[in-house]
């Protein structure tokens, strides 16, 4: 494999112009898509190298894009916005970019400090990951970079978020479970932490309006304190049938908490999550749950940082990906049961 293919081997093995490539390789427009892919994928396969520096120097950019994660998702729930980070410097490579991920305090998130990164000029654009507080996203809204939010949005229209459809996800899965015989369906997941987990409510609200199923109060369990730290879950005393979880993290709690208690899923009662998670196959049994299309909000969220780079005029608002339901054996069709029964 030659080490110094140039734009113009790879415009000759297509049959192409240089400025064609240039383009492609550029991500400008003037080629369609699919073109685009094409001549990238021709050029790994060349063994092109794009030489990031040379262009930084001239159009003075970094090429390397801040990847922001507020503190308090850094616990035990690391795994799923690490598989973020993960996915979105995998897409921002065929960018030729580079992710540097930041870690945004508690303090410095209620001091309004802004992330070091972008004060010392190190990024071209910034993708923030997960719920930040209002008054953040105000001093977000000033700097003089793209940003796009990603798994979270506020009631501030003009900003850019990516989300997964939470809405409909739980909608479904809890019409799932009325449509398997569940009618006593609880809610775990605190509605005030985050507006992924109020639109998760808000899904599970409207299937149960839907079923002519009133809402028990009782049966919304808060799962996290102030400062987004899992609490132990207050298991009602009029037992539910089901669980919707706001995630699969919580679902693995609460079947651990249930089991300790005697309580075997999906035998006495039926659990499901949120994500798709390693925590859904981690529980014993195997959680059904609404799977998040991770790769596809990571390459619009990409998409759109870059488009803005170009434009810095460009808005897209509230942008929806949807999800799928993973069935699998956290759940009992007690429909099944009813049909059993020998009539008096």
């Amino acid at each position: 494999m030659r080490s110094n293919v140039t734009m113009r081997d790879i415009a000759e093995k297509l049959g192409v112009s240089s400025v064609t490539i240039s383009k492609a390789l550029n991500n400008k427009e003037g080629v369609s898509d699919e073109l685009k892919e094409k001549i990238k994928l021709v050029a790994e396969e060349m063994g092109y190298r794009f030489n990031t520096h040379a262009k930084s120097m001239k159009e003075g950019l970094s090429y390397n894009l801040g990847i922001v994660i507020q503190e308090r998702f850094t616990g035990t729930t690391t795994s799923f916005y690490l598989q973020f980070y993960q996915l979105l410097s995998r897409v921002l490579e065929s960018y030729h970019y580079s992710g540097i991920l930041h870690i945004l305090s508690h303090d410095d998130e209620a001091e309004l400090v802004l992330p070091r990164i972008y004060t010392e000029k190190k990024v071209d654009g910034l993708i923030f990951l997960g719920q930040i507080h209002k008054q953040y996203v105000e001093e977000i809204q000033k700097i003089d970079i793209p940003a796009v939010f990603l798994d979270f949005y506020t009631d501030q229209n003009e900003i850019d978020s990516v989300l997964t459809d939470n809405f409909y996800g739980v909608y479904e899965i809890t019409n799932y479970l009325i449509r398997n015989g569940h009618r006593k369906i609880a809610f775990v997941g605190d509605v005030h932490a985050t507006s992924s987990i109020q639109d998760r409510y808000l899904g599970y609200y409207k299937s149960l309006l839907e079923h002519r199923m009133d809402l028990n109060h009782e049966y919304v369990i808060k799962d996290r304190d102030e400062r987004g730290h899992y609490i132990e879950l207050e298991i009602p005393n009029d037992m539910p049938t089901a669980f919707v979880c706001n995630n699969d993290e919580v679902a693995y709690n609460l079947i651990n908490e249930l089991q300790k208690r005697g309580i075997s899923v999906p035998e006495d009662c039926s659990v499901v999550g949120f994500d798709n998670s390693i925590f859904a196959t981690l529980t014993e049994p195997p959680l059904t749950t609404v799977a998040v299309d991770m790769e596809e909000m990571s390459k619009v969220s990409v998409k759109f940082i870059m488009e803005k780079l170009n434009d810095p005029t460009k808005k897209y608002g509230r942008t929806f990906i949807k999800g799928n339901i993973i069935y699998r054996d956290s759940v009992k069709n007690l429909q099944e049961k009813r049909l059993g029964q020998n009539p008096l």
